[in-house]
């Protein structure tokens, strides 16, 4: 077992977001009103990088949910109406929470989601835990094998569209027109080679099948059974389902773990994974020495750790030093 890497801040504890007293009256009353009773408790979500309000609310009735709201105005809020639809169209074999309503008050879109009574799981991943993780997105990733119209409906753009369109950093590093990050001192030199896998990539990572399109140790919650629960289902798309379990493995790859014998049982063609670590690392690098965040203060430390340890584990696969 090799040497475990730890984020800066634990992905429990990197939202920083408004507490419930923070929220417009109109919005509170609206939200009281919606859950039958006066908001009694409000216990902020730990994980996650933006800004908006999400929450366990119960009322004094014992009533809970899991509610998130943000201003209309703000994109946060159209990433929360999109969940909702996909959530809601999501079928039976998906372990994840499902609306329970939305509403719109005081110039804020809010959603309430069924409550899930878990936690973030903690790094190093314990085996239990990873276990649980990719037996919950190996269910996922089963049934939604085929979509449903209805989830077709809410708009599944393409991966190997998505990975053009937004994970070509190190072409453009190599061509001038990106600046290098931060990196470790053996990558100069293998930046065309970075730049081919990067490329290679959106036909091996092509599919018609839905996969997550976020799924990182932050996304995921392990409840009081230690089954997993998949979470913000903000970013679905059309493409490989390995895809998805690379981004997941990333963490495990940092807690000391074999990934690639993880990753064994997805069948993920070799240039892929590659491709894949190549471009999220270039992806989370890039951003990471983008300056101070309008997200979370945590986000940039996030990106760095998540893209030098997919550097890591491409570096370990390919054998360089």
């Amino acid at each position: 077992m090799r040497a475990v890497s730890l984020p800066d801040v634990p992905y429990g504890a990197t939202a920083v977001r408004p507490d419930w007293s923070a929220l417009p009256v109109a919005v509170r009353d609206a939200i009281s009103a919606r859950l039958g009773g006066p908001v009694a408790s409000a216990v902020s979500a730990g994980g996650g990088f933006t800004t908006a309000f999400a929450a366990l609310v119960t009322t004094a009735d014992g009533v809970r949910g899991f509610v998130k709201a943000a201003p209309t105005a703000d994109p946060t809020a159209d990433w929360y109406a999109r969940e909702a639809a996909v959530t809601a169209a999501l079928p039976p074999g998906v372990p994840a929470a499902r609306p329970r309503w939305t509403l719109t008050a005081g110039g804020w879109y809010v959603l309430c989601l069924d409550p899930v009574d878990g936690h973030v799981p903690a790094l190093p991943w314990t085996p239990a835990d990873l276990d649980a993780a990719l037996r919950a997105w190996s269910a996922a990733a089963a049934a939604l094998h085929s979509p449903t119209a209805e989830l077709h409906a809410v708009g599944l753009p393409p991966l190997d569209a998505i990975l053009r369109a937004e994970f070509s950093w190190w072409r453009a590093i190599a061509a001038g027109h990106e600046a290098i990050p931060p990196v470790p001192a053996w990558v100069p030199a293998r930046l065309g080679e970075l730049a081919a896998l990067e490329a290679a990539l959106p036909p091996l990572a092509s599919g018609t099948g839905m996969v997550h399109g976020d799924l990182r140790v932050d996304n995921v919650l392990i409840d009081r059974t230690g089954a997993a629960w998949l979470c913000d289902w903000t970013w679905p798309c059309l493409g490989a389902p390995w895809f998805d379990t690379v981004t997941l493995l990333i963490s495990a790859y940092a807690s000391g773990l074999d990934a690639d014998a993880l990753l064994a049982p997805w069948a993920a063609p070799p240039d892929g994974i590659d491709g894949a670590l190549a471009a999220l690392a270039g992806y989370w690098l890039v951003r990471a020495a983008g300056g101070p965040s309008s997200a979370s203060p945590h986000s940039r430390q996030h990106q760095r750790f998540s893209g030098g340890q997919a550097l890591a584990w491409l570096a370990a696969r390919r054998g360089w030093a």
